[in-house]
Formats: structure tokens, sequence, C-alpha cells
């Protein structure tokens, strides 16, 4: 809505809800299917939806994890045949894990931990593309 229509709505009386709820995180990946096997095994991320394009372009999944309604977007680019730049990998992604040293050991064995801090009681894993993703035990 413009400007000039919002300060009108509001001369008139009318209140607008602007309360915004999380729907989803979209993240690019290279090789979908080897992004959405680590997905399940490492944070039991599972395919909800899945939209593919009819030229083949593209391919969207919806992974969630059956207990928040926000989801995680993979897209593949089937023109995309490089590794996506991810900066200085300052952004990231966290998950809350019920049995945080359970999660470590299957992180720590799947090798791809990436960051500790253990005076934070946190560490990071890298995802097939280069994501990190931030694991917190449940406080």
């Amino acid at each position: 809505m413009s400007r000039k229509k919002l300060g009108k709505a509001r001369k008139h009386g009318r209140k607008f809800d602007m309360k915004f709820i999380i729907d989803h995180f979209n993240i690019n990946v290279l090789d979908l299917d080897k992004s959405l096997l680590f997905y399940e095994k490492a944070l039991g991320l599972k395919e909800e939806r899945r939209t593919n394009a009819q030229d083949g372009s593209f391919i969207i999944v919806f992974l969630g994890d059956d207990k928040s309604s926000v989801k995680l977007e993979l897209t593949w680019l089937k023109a995309m045949n490089r590794p996506y730049d991810l900066g200085d990998e300052e952004f990231h992604i966290a998950f809350r894990a019920k049995d945080f040293d359970a999660a470590y050991a299957l992180h720590k064995n799947m090798d791809c931990i990436c960051y500790e801090n253990k005076e934070m009681g946190i560490y990071f894993i890298n995802d097939p593309d280069g994501y990190w993703l931030e694991i917190l035990p449940v406080r």
C-alpha cells in the first residue's frame, strides 16, 4: 500500500493488522538429492511439498520439522553450474536440539561440524553447499 493510501486510510480511522509470521527461509542448492538426504539425516527435516517448473528450469522443495509452521525452502536451479557465493558466511539458520549431546555426536560422526563455541554451548554445521547451521540446546 502506498504512503498516500495508508495516510488516507488512517485519516478515515481504519486500522491495519501489520503483524507478520515467519513462513519460510530459502536457500539455493546445487545437488537437491544430496541436500535432501543431509537435512533429513542431520536435522530430521522432511519434504512436505514440491514444485517442479514445467520447463524443468527449477525445483522448489519445502522441508518441515513437524513442530513449527516455519519451513526451509530448498531451490534447485538447472542453470546453476557452480557453487553459490556465500560471501563471508555471516548469515545462518539456527536449530534447537532437545538432546544436544546426541545431536553433537551425530554431527561429529557425519563430519559436518565446522565451528564450535563451547563457552556459549553452541556449534555450527555445514550443509553440502556450505551454508552454516547453528545448533543450540533447548534452554
